[in-house]
């Protein structure tokens, strides 16, 4: 076999592991060897190697005879968002600052049905602004954060008008969406052309002047790209 033949094998195999964590992760009850060769199109034989290689580095587990994604995905997912709070850090202050309002990253859970915020900016100089804690889930296509995150990912069939309206403009803006009164802003974070898993956003109460807030937030993803 040649380099190149060597090369290829091997990314065909990781492709095919990484094909096999889609399809799991879209199957949280878990399927059966013989439903994921299905799923996949590939022999059952084939399935089963690959399950032995993530299962030895945590990527899948096994429960009985059916097959689920194992806590390796949930502690990369966990390095990869230490990382993304990092970056974020300065960036996310100098947007609350330069808003005077509250600023905040928002993350596309593992599912991908639930938008999760990650780490939160209160505006320095502001006596009063929205108080949003770190944590707080909602549908992901609900709120300015989660449509940012889904337009910056490619269409899927039903969603939301408001996504598509998002991928256009390259951000989001909802009203009363999560909170009554609330008004939202966010932008994609889209590293190296993948598609985007976070969002950069900022919330007041009473609606904002959209063409001064917008080029701020756009930079602050931007920004936050750049150092991903």
């Amino acid at each position: 076999m040649t380099p190149d033949q060597g090369g290829t094998a091997g990314s065909k195999t990781i492709d095919t592991g990484l094909r096999l964590l889609e399809i799991l992760k879209d199957h949280p009850d878990g399927l059966t060897i013989t439903e994921l060769a299905q799923l996949a199109g590939i022999h059952r034989n084939a399935v089963s190697r690959h399950l032995v290689a993530l299962g030895n580095h945590r990527l899948a587990a096994r429960i009985g005879t059916r097959f689920t994604l194992g806590l390796g995905i949930v502690e990369l997912n966990a390095a990869v968002q230490h990382r993304l709070r990092g970056a974020a850090s300065a960036a996310l202050q100098v947007l609350a600052d330069a808003c005077n309002a509250t600023a905040f990253i928002t993350v596309l859970d593992i599912d991908e049905s639930q938008a999760v915020v990650l780490t939160v900016a209160e505006p320095r100089v502001s006596e009063i602004h929205v108080s949003y804690r770190a944590g707080t889930r909602h549908p992901a296509d609900r709120g300015a954060s989660g449509i940012a995150i889904l337009a910056g990912r490619p269409p899927r069939p039903g969603e939301r008008p408001e996504i598509a309206s998002a991928r256009v403009t390259g951000y989001s803006v909802t009203a009363g969406e999560l909170q009554r009164g609330a008004w939202g802003i966010a932008a994609p974070i889209v590293a190296a052309g993948r598609p985007a898993n976070a969002s950069v956003g900022v919330v007041t109460i009473g609606t904002r002047e959209e063409g001064e807030i917008a080029p701020r937030v756009l930079n602050a993803a931007r920004e936050i790209a750049r150092l991903l």
